[in-house]
């Protein structure tokens, strides 16, 4: 008996449904979600996200508008863009799209970025809010994690969850999360003397360190609750993950696949987010 595979891709499809209704509700009240991405140079991977944010506004009903830059484009003028956007009363999301040419600085730009409007769930504020346990923007691809588990009724309460990889997009937030549903939560990263022990102890595996096969199912224990988040190119152009899924699918009890796993839910999470400061920004009014 192999594992369980969760197929995010499924559940996406299934949750920008229930969206396109809620959208279209939304409208009938003359509230328009509107989200604005930021696109800068030519990175093909970056293009290629963008398209799938564009395709997916497009489903369920969100105003998408891309603001397309050149690579040479200066710090300065981006942050008079985000100035000028975060003014805009019209655009409910603004994201730009990392990562971002070197001689922009990414934390100051995702800082300048109205943490009203902070959709990715990274800015300072929103992290602060998280990490006290207060409603907030979360960050997408760890919210699509949780909803994942969340899909299949895997209690967190209690598990000892083990984190691989420890980046401010992925492996921070998503360890906190866990933390939120009461999970016992270990971190590990390249600096982890003792890893191969802490992995054998995870009742549930979230591993996001982008690097093909690192794990293999011999360093899981056996009914453990394997979430991939890696997204590497194999030497033969295959998009593979982060665990060698077939050995690992024989000792868990649900598993991941890559791809079709967790990338679908982070834009699916993105809509959500977008939707929901809509929502936020009308009752304000």
């Amino acid at each position: 008996m192999g594992a369980e595979i969760i197929y995010g891709k499924e559940l996406a499809q299934e949750l920008r449904l229930k969206m396109k209704q809620e959208v279209s509700e939304l409208k009938n009240h003359g509230i328009t979600p509107k989200l604005t991405v930021v696109l800068i140079g030519e990175d093909p991977a970056s293009k290629s996200y963008v398209k799938g944010k564009q395709k997916a506004s497009e489903y369920v009903g969100v105003d998408s508008d891309l603001i397309e830059l050149p690579t040479e484009t200066s710090e300065q003028s981006l942050l008079e863009l985000i100035d000028k956007l975060n003014q805009d009363k019209a655009v409910n999301g603004i994201l730009v799209q990392l990562p971002l040419p070197n001689h922009i600085d990414e934390q100051k730009i995702i800082e300048a970025i109205d943490p009203s409007k902070d959709v990715d769930g990274f800015h300072p504020v929103s992290v602060g809010r998280m990490l006290t346990g207060k409603e907030t923007f979360l960050p997408c691809t760890p919210l699509g994690i949780i909803t994942m588990l969340k899909s299949k009724h895997i209690s967190m309460e209690g598990k000892h969850a083990v984190v691989i990889g420890r980046s401010n997009l992925v492996g921070k937030p998503v360890g906190q999360l866990l933390l939120n549903e009461n999970a016992t939560v270990t971190y590990c990263h390249s600096r982890t003397t003792n890893m191969n022990e802490v992995i054998k102890m995870a009742d549930i595996l979230i591993v996001a360190v982008g690097k093909e096969t690192f794990i293999h199912g011999d360093q899981i224990k056996k009914g453990a609750v394997v979430v991939d988040v890696g997204v590497n190119r194999s030497e033969n152009g295959k998009l593979v993950g982060d665990v060698d899924f077939d050995s690992a699918k024989d000792k868990a009890s649900y598993i991941t696949p890559v791809p079709g796993g967790v990338g679908p839910m982070t834009i699916t999470m993105l809509m959500h987010n977008t939707i929901q400061s809509a929502k936020l920004a009308h009752a304000k009014r």
